[in-house]
């Protein structure tokens, strides 16, 4: 799961506020889909431009993150790269575009789990729960486990 901060909330919150208002939504095209929109926010180059990106490697959001290598050159890894520089990881990438993170689909009852991943109102949904959990674990403090010595007789 990716690592709680302000700014992975915001631009999850700010994702779904466009998808909301309008915003061309598209699950086959690899900068209006999902990972698309998210990247749309974080980097603010337009659904053509990331689309372009990803279509110089094979394969779609959910391969390319798998198969992202840092140094590359390609522009999509450098898209990739600014994603997890937020603090999202490579899987965190993978469940996004098929709407799949069990902690995410947790926050819902159990016969409103199966999110249709093509759907634009499940898609604001989930970016929506999961800026919901992330905020949570943010004003969650951990957990510290305290040992006491054994006692010296």
């Amino acid at each position: 799961m990716a690592k709680a901060s302000s700014d992975l909330i915001a631009a999850l919150r700010e994702t779904a506020e466009r998808l909301m208002t309008g915003d061309a939504y598209g699950w086959t095209h690899m900068g209006k889909c999902n990972c698309g929109h998210l990247a749309q926010t974080v980097t603010k180059l337009t659904h053509a431009e990331i689309h372009q990106y990803a279509l110089q490697k094979p394969g779609d959001w959910a391969e390319q993150a798998v198969a992202y290598c840092p140094g590359s050159k390609y522009p999509i890894d450098v898209v990739i790269e600014t994603l997890l520089g937020l603090g999202l990881s490579k899987d965190d990438l993978v469940h996004l575009e098929r709407l799949s993170d069990r902690a995410v689909q947790a926050q819902l009852p159990i016969q409103d789990r199966n999110l249709d991943y093509r759907r634009r109102d499940d898609v604001v949904l989930y970016f929506q729960l999961w800026a919901n959990h992330l905020e949570a674990e943010l004003e969650t403090p951990p957990t510290v486990t305290v040992k006491r010595a054994a006692a010296v007789l």
